[in-house]
């Protein structure tokens, strides 16, 4: 007996911020459950900034979305239905299967993780991706010692309140960009920042950040771009170093933004500044789960999800992360209320 999926599809691409009707809620039929494959019908979807890039017709490191098909992505999910010993029914899997309710898999590509001590969503943000992602950031490529400072751009996001925690229990200062009061008072009091930048409120933030980190920058844990990386090489330290995830105030840009005029400073200062992916450290994840995981089971680390219901909303709660609607992850209740 075949199943009836619902997904999200991408039917048109962007121009500048993504709207409403570039996306489409569609269906389509999966096959039946066959030897070795099982059901599983999504509980929580992700809104990521990096899908951005993949809605353009251009060459990227996952490759673009094809028009009229399932966007893809993070996803966590229950196993309804099952003829995999590995997968069996009621267990719970993280996989890429994106902005759908139901997918079949040969089990090759989903993760069985333990909810028993922590939240569904959390495998979505704080021990998902963006939870592995200000890991490795920070303690591979930052190197934090106790007593430098750490600045973090969009330290309310699902990366930068990891890293903003992560530095802070080395016993280093921590300077937080955010974009609202709200967030402000949210790094400082529930995450642990000692100071907290609106960039909102700035109109020079190499003169913001050179105030909120008086013995300069040691580390600059790169998340938007624009002025914010302008104003870290201008603050920069000696040996400094920038871990690089991502550039969110540029990925809505036609032509691509430029870039910092003072880059030249990475020179002089010796800074090392480093972009990666992720999915190029998969050998590093079982060590962050390893230390990470009890940390928020225990509560010893803030997590905090803005959950979005219904997949038909997992547009608007996209392209809300461009307006700053998120503090946390941004994630979609596939089926609030249990249905």
């Amino acid at each position: 007996m075949s199943n009836v999926s619902r997904y999200v599809a991408l039917v048109r691409r962007p121009l500048g911020v993504p709207a409403a009707h570039d996306f489409r809620l569609l269906e389509g039929e999966i096959g039946p459950v066959g030897q070795g494959e099982a059901l599983v019908s999504n509980l929580y979807v992700s809104a990521d900034p990096y899908m951005r890039g993949r809605m353009r017709d251009t060459p990227s490191h996952l490759g673009p979305f094809g028009l009229g098909e399932p966007i893809t992505g993070s996803a966590i999910g229950r196993v309804e239905k099952s003829e995999n010993v590995a997968v069996p029914v009621g267990a719970t899997v993280v996989s890429f299967s994106g902005w759908r309710d139901l997918f079949i898999t040969d089990g090759s590509d989903v993760e069985v993780v333990d909810t028993g001590d922590v939240p569904v969503p959390a495998y979505l943000g704080v021990l998902g991706t963006p939870g592995f992602t200000a890991w490795y950031g920070l303690n591979h490529i930052g190197r934090p010692v106790r007593g430098e400072t750490v600045l973090v751009s969009a330290a309310a996001g699902a990366v930068g309140s990891l890293v903003v925690q992560l530095a802070r229990r080395v016993g280093c200062r921590v300077v937080a960009v955010v974009g609202s009061t709200e967030k402000g008072r949210y790094v400082t009091d529930d995450l642990g920042a000692d100071i907290a930048v609106n960039y909102r409120d700035e109109s020079d933030m190499t003169a913001a950040v050179g105030r909120a980190c008086p013995p300069g920058v040691d580390i600059y844990f790169e998340n938007t771009g624009g002025p914010t990386l302008e104003a870290a090489l201008a603050n920069a330290n000696l040996g400094a170093r920038i871990p690089v995830c991502g550039m969110i105030s540029t990925y809505n840009e036609a032509t691509g933004a430029p870039g910092p005029p003072n880059l030249t400073q990475i020179i002089g200062k010796r800074i090392t500044m480093r972009g990666f992916l992720i999915r190029d450290h998969m050998e590093h994840r079982a060590e962050f789960l390893a230390e990470v995981a009890p940390l928020v089971a225990d509560g010893s680390i803030n997590r905090r999800e803005t959950i979005v219901d219904g997949l038909e909303s997992a547009p608007e709660a996209f392209i809300g992360l461009f307006r700053g609607e998120n503090i946390g992850k941004m994630v979609v209740n596939v089926r609030p209320g249990g249905s």
